[in-house]
């Protein structure tokens, strides 16, 4: 966003603690002219999730923490902003476990494993696909034709692309 601004309020707690006397709060501004608000208030679920994204690839070499979850990071994206946070996530793949929910096809096809969650009569069920079925996935995804050949070819472009992008 041309103009936005983020930036870090340390706010004095009433008593010091083991954590230290203040709390840091991530505030956001939308542009010129507009209040500098928390972000956990003004920023959307998948806003939050980006944000944290953004936060742990630039701390990736810096903490341990084994696993990451984004849930929602796909939430007012498409296309190359898609593939983007899909680059970004494949990175932190490199040194740690990633978990992430999506339904955006840009950032499926950036995946090590895909598993499918699907719920059928109040019961959930996951299964890992590979080979055509992911491509059928990745083609109803797309286009919402599992058997379109169009949207496989497509799908198969999308997974060839992001098998360059990572390495």
């Amino acid at each position: 966003m041309e103009g936005a601004a983020l930036e870090v309020a340390l706010i004095p707690l009433d008593e010091p603690g083991p954590g230290g006397a203040e709390r840091v709060e991530l505030r956001f501004s939308g542009g010129p002219g507009q209040p500098s608000l928390p972000l956990g208030r003004v920023a959307s679920g998948g806003e939050l999730s980006r944000t944290m994204l953004a936060c742990r690839s630039l701390l990736a070499d810096l903490d341990a923490v084994p696993t990451l979850v984004f849930d929602e990071v796909d939430a007012g994206i498409g296309g190359r902003a898609g593939l983007a946070v899909g680059r970004r996530l494949a990175a932190l793949a490199r040194t740690r476990q990633v978990l992430v929910v999506t339904h955006l096809p840009q950032i499926a096809a950036f995946a090590d494993r895909h598993i499918r969650i699907a719920k059928r009569g109040g019961a959930a069920t996951a299964e890992v696909l590979e080979g055509e079925e992911r491509v059928a996935e990745l083609s109803r995804m797309l286009a919402g034709l599992p058997d379109s050949e169009r949207a496989a070819r497509h799908a198969r472009e999308l997974l060839e692309q992001a098998a360059r992008r990572v390495r």
